[in-house]
């Protein structure tokens, strides 16, 4: 909901409260699911993509139904665009320095590189047209159901994991409440965050699309990177990279057309283009260079990082 905020201290405060309350909510939602989704013998990377990423997208999610219902879409498209590309660079670039070289199977990862690109190009699609439908943010949201379908049949069955002890009945129904509590925490969060935004965005005259891209995305990304570190150091790979992919594909389509569908509201069209031609150039060399490697080491995460910060001159200059 929105609320007051009178002082710029007191929403950068907000602002830091908010992302902490995400993280930490986001943290403990996805752990009590990976326990919850184990007992029904579901593959890692399908956790990552379908489950985790999910959970570690709550942020984005939240974010972008409560700034299309305040009026401040921008936020919304800034925010997901900006996860997106913080993910592909500064999280996969991260990740290295913490569990060492990744190694991974091209056919599943060109499968999931290969659906995310395409629904980048969709979007790029809807925002070079110069406005943003309704009609066009169901076929986003739809998009991600066949995606889903085309990710989860393609990924072996027999790769899952076993829970070292039986979940029983009550326990399954704890785990649900648990998830239903931080959820709320997440939503918490992002009321903070959005209201924080806007207020900044106010006072130094900033537009709310590029602090949105490059402040909130990066810190709406931040439950990927807690997350993705912890699976990477308990060597579940498949996870964190299923983490990744995954919650950049929900950024591009559910995030971005959630908000829109149930709050339609005029967008920065121009600034989008720019920020979605960028991360559609990087997704491809980011995918075509782990597909051609197999592997995520220290080398191919500089380059990444490297590709992150390069952004800051294709849009500014």
């Amino acid at each position: 909901m929105a609320f007051a905020i009178n002082s710029t201290s007191l929403a950068i405060a907000l602002f830091a409260i908010g992302v902490v309350l995400m993280i930490y909510s986001s943290k403990k939602s996805i752990d009590y699911s990976i326990e919850l989704a184990s007992a029904f013998k579901i593959p890692p990377l399908i956790i990552g993509v379908v489950l985790i990423s999910f959970g570690t997208d709550l942020p984005e999610i939240v974010n972008s139904v409560l700034s299309n219902y305040l009026g401040h879409a921008d936020i919304s498209i800034g925010d997901s665009v900006g996860s997106v590309l913080s993910q592909l660079t500064l999280i996969f670039g991260i990740l290295p320095f913490f569990g060492g070289p990744i190694k991974f199977k091209r056919r599943e990862l060109a499968v999931i590189g290969s659906c995310l690109f395409l629904a980048l190009i969709l979007l790029f699609s809807i925002f070079e047209k110069g406005s943003f439908s309704r009609l066009n943010a169901l076929f986003l949201i739809s998009s991600l159901g066949l995606f889903t379908i085309i990710i989860t049949t393609s990924v072996a069955k027999d790769d899952f994991e076993t829970p070292n002890n039986p979940i029983t009945e009550k326990r399954k129904r704890n785990l649900i409440l648990l998830v239903s509590i931080f959820l709320i925490g997440v939503a918490a969060g992002s009321v903070l965050v959005i209201n924080s935004v806007i207020k900044l965005a106010e006072d130094i005259h900033i537009p709310e699309y590029f602090i949105s891209f490059f402040i909130v995305g990066i810190g709406t990304s931040l439950p990927e990177l807690f997350v993705d570190i912890t699976a990477i150091r308990k060597k579940q790979y498949n996870i964190a990279i299923g983490d990744i992919l995954g919650s950049c594909l929900v950024d591009a389509t559910l995030s971005i057309g959630i908000g829109q569908f149930l709050f339609p509201q005029k967008v920065s069209t121009d600034l989008a283009n720019q920020t979605i031609l960028y991360t559609i150039i990087v997704a491809a060399i980011v995918i075509i260079f782990l597909a051609v490697r197999r592997k995520l080491d220290k080398k191919t995460g500089v380059i990444f990082i490297i590709l992150y910060f390069l952004s800051y001159l294709f849009l500014f200059f």
